[in-house]
C-alpha cells in the first residue's frame, strides 16, 4: 500500500492493519470498500485532495466497483462526501445526501486515530439488487456497521491485538459467524456456523446459550486446551484459537464489539479445517522426512570420506595420495551442504554461514604453513538451496588452489569477497577470490586452479558456467590501479532467473 504523502509510522501501521483485516467488513456489508488517504499533509491549507490507496471486494455479493480505483481521486459526486467525513470526523450516510440519479448507495466513514481523522473509508452498495433482507443479511449488515463504527471511534483494529496472519485456515464470514451479547450469549448463528459445530457433536440450540460453556462442556478434559479458547469463545478479547474434537478441527476468531469504550457484544468467525490440518500434518511429516534424508546423505558421505582417507594412507605414490585427499575434501564439502540443509525446511538458505565455514576449512586443510589465513568480506545473503552445493564446491576448489599456488612458504592471506548488485538486467552475485602469489610468480601471469586443463579447473568451470549459469575470469591482482603479486578470480552469477 503506497500513501500519497508521508505519514507517521504509527498511522501507516494502523492503516495497514485495517486493510489487512477489512475483508471481513466487505463480506458482512455485502459491499465494496475503498480507503482514501489525504493527498496533502494534515494541517496544510489544501484539504480537498484524496487518493484511493486500497480497495476490497466482497465474497458474499457481486462487486459494485468493477474498475480498480486504487491510485485515483474520488469522482465528482463522491468527493464532497469524503471531504465532509474528513472535516467533521462524522459518518456520512447515503440518506443524508440523496442522489436520485444513482443506483449506488455510498456510506462514508472517517478512520480516526488519537481523536483525529487519518483517512476515510467509503462503503459502496449496489441498490439495484435491494430487496427485503433476510435475517442473516440484516444481522450481517448490522455487524458491519458495528465494526465500521469502531473504526470511526478509533477502537478497531485494536492497538494491542495482532491482525491475523494470512493462513489457509483463517476463518472468513462465509465459513460461519456467531454474534453474541456482552454476556457471551448467542444471539445469532449462521447456517454454516451451526453445521461446523454439529461436526464437533454440538447439536443443541445455540441461540440463548453461552457459547463458551456449551463448547467447553464437549471438550475432553484430559486433553490440553488452547489457552486462548475461553477468551475467544466468550468474545472478551480479539484473538484466534482452535478446537480439536472427535477427529474434527475447528478454527475460531473473535472480534469484540465496543461502543464508547464498552464491550456490548462480539462476533466469532469459525471454520471447519479438518482436511487442511490433515494436509498440514502430512506436509510436516514430509519436511521431517526430507531433513532426515539430508542427514543420512551427510552420514553416508562422511563414511565415503573416511574410506578415502583410509585408502590414501595406504598409497605409496604421492600423486595418488594427493588425488584421494582432494576427492575426500570434495566429498566432505558436499556433506557439509547436506548437514546444513538437514536443519531447515526452507527452499532458500543463508549462505554466509555455510560458505564462510567451507572457505575457512578449505584454507586450513590445504595449507602446510601455519601462517596462512582466510579472510572474508561482504555477504552472499539468502540464496536458493539449489545453489548451495555448486557454490560450496567452487569455493573449495578456488581456496585450495589459492593456498597451493598463491601463498608463500612463510604463509599469507587468502581473501574471499562476496557482494550483490542490481542493474537493468537484474540482480547479480559477485564473488572474488584473491591470493598474494608466490615470490617467484610473474605479476602478469594469473594461476588457474590445478593448472591449466586440470581437474580443479574443469570442476570450477563446469559448475560456474553450467550449474550456476555464470562466468569466471582470472586476472592479475590489482588494487587502486596498482598491480600486485597474486591472482584475482572473479565470478559473476545471475540471480534474476532463479
Amino acid at each position: 500500500m503506497v500513501f500519497p504523502v508521508a505519514m507517521s509510522e504509527d498511522t501507516e501501521e494502523h492503516l495497514r492493519r485495517l486493510t489487512h483485516d477489512w475483508q471481513m467488513i466487505a463480506d458482512l456489508a455485502f459491499s465494496d470498500l475503498v480507503l482514501w488517504a489525504p493527498a496533502s499533509q494534515p494541517g496544510s491549507n489544501d484539504t480537498t485532495g484524496f487518493t484511493a490507496v486500497a480497495q476490497a471486494r466482497p465474497f458474499t455479493a457481486q462487486t459494485t466497483l468493477h474498475r480498480d480505483v486504487v491510485g485515483s481521486s474520488p469522482r465528482v459526486g463522491l468527493k464532497p462526501l469524503v471531504q465532509q467525513a474528513w472535516m467533521t470526523g462524522q459518518t456520512v450516510n447515503p440518506n443524508d445526501v440523496p442522489n436520485p440519479g444513482s443506483s449506488l448507495g455510498v456510506a462514508v466513514w472517517p478512520v480516526m486515530r488519537g481523536g483525529h481523522p487519518i483517512a476515510v473509508v467509503t462503503v459502496h452498495q449496489n441498490l439495484t439488487t435491494q430487496r427485503v433482507p433476510s435475517r442473516l443479511e440484516a444481522i450481517y449488515r448490522l455487524s458491519a456497521d458495528d465494526v465500521l463504527r469502531m473504526i470511526a471511534q478509533g477502537t478497531w483494529p485494536e492497538p494491542d491485538a495482532h491482525s491475523p496472519t494470512v493462513v489457509w485456515d483463517n476463518p472468513r464470514v462465509g465459513d460461519g459467524m456467531i454474534r453474541m451479547d456482552a454476556h457471551g450469549l448467542v444471539t445469532f448463528a449462521s447456517p454454516n456456523a451451526i453445521s461446523a459445530l454439529r461436526k464437533l457433536g454440538i447439536s443443541e440450540q445455540l441461540e440463548g446459550r453461552q457459547l463458551s460453556r456449551l463448547a467447553l462442556d464437549y471438550m475432553d478434559q484430559r486433553r490440553p486446551v488452547d489457552e486462548n479458547l475461553p477468551a475467544v469463545l466468550f468474545g472478551r478479547s480479539a484473538g484466534r484459537a482452535s478446537i480439536d474434537l472427535r477427529t474434527v478441527s475447528l478454527s475460531l476468531r473473535s472480534v469484540p464489539l465496543r461502543r464508547d469504550g464498552e464491550r456490548f457484544g462480539a462476533l466469532v468467525l469459525l471454520r471447519e479445517v479438518t482436511e487442511i490440518r490433515r494436509r498440514d500434518l502430512k506436509l510436516m511429516g514430509k519436511d521431517a522426512t526430507i531433513r532426515e534424508v539430508h542427514h543420512r546423505v551427510k552420514n553416508n558421505l562422511q563414511t565415503v570420506g573416511s574410506l578415502l582417507r583410509m585408502q590414501s594412507r595406504r598409497m605409496s605414490s604421492p600423486e595418488a595420495r594427493r588425488g584421494l585427499e582432494q576427492a575426500m575434501q570434495r566429498v566432505d564439502t558436499i556433506a557439509l551442504v547436506h548437514e546444513t540443509m538437514s536443519f531447515t525446511t526452507e527452499d532458500d538458505l543463508d549462505m554466509d554461514g555455510l560458505l564462510s565455514r567451507q572457505f575457512t576449512l578449505a584454507v586450513e586443510v590445504a595449507s602446510a604453513a601455519p601462517n596462512v589465513r582466510a579472510r572474508m568480506h561482504g555477504s552472499f545473503g539468502t540464496l536458493p538451496g539449489s545453489m548451495a552445493t555448486p557454490l560450496a564446491l567452487v569455493i573449495n576448489e578456488l581456496a585450495t588452489n589459492a593456498v597451493e599456488h598463491g601463498t608463500k612458504a612463510g604463509g599469507g592471506v587468502v581473501e574471499l569477497e562476496a557482494s550483490r548488485r542490481t542493474d537493468d538486467d537484474g540482480e547479480w552475485l559477485s564473488i572474488i577470490m584473491r591470493d598474494e602469489g608466490p615470490t617467484d610468480q610473474a605479476d602478469t601471469v594469473p594461476v588457474k586452479p590445478s593448472g591449466a586443463g586440470g581437474l580443479g579447473l574443469q570442476i570450477v568451470t563446469t559448475l560456474v558456467e553450467s550449474d550456476l549459469g555464470g562466468r569466471i575470469e582470472w586476472h592479475p591482482r590489482s588494487e587502486a590501479g596498482d598491480q600486485l603479486p597474486g591472482t584475482e578470480v572473479r565470478i559473476t552469477v545471475p540471480l534474476h532467473d532463479r
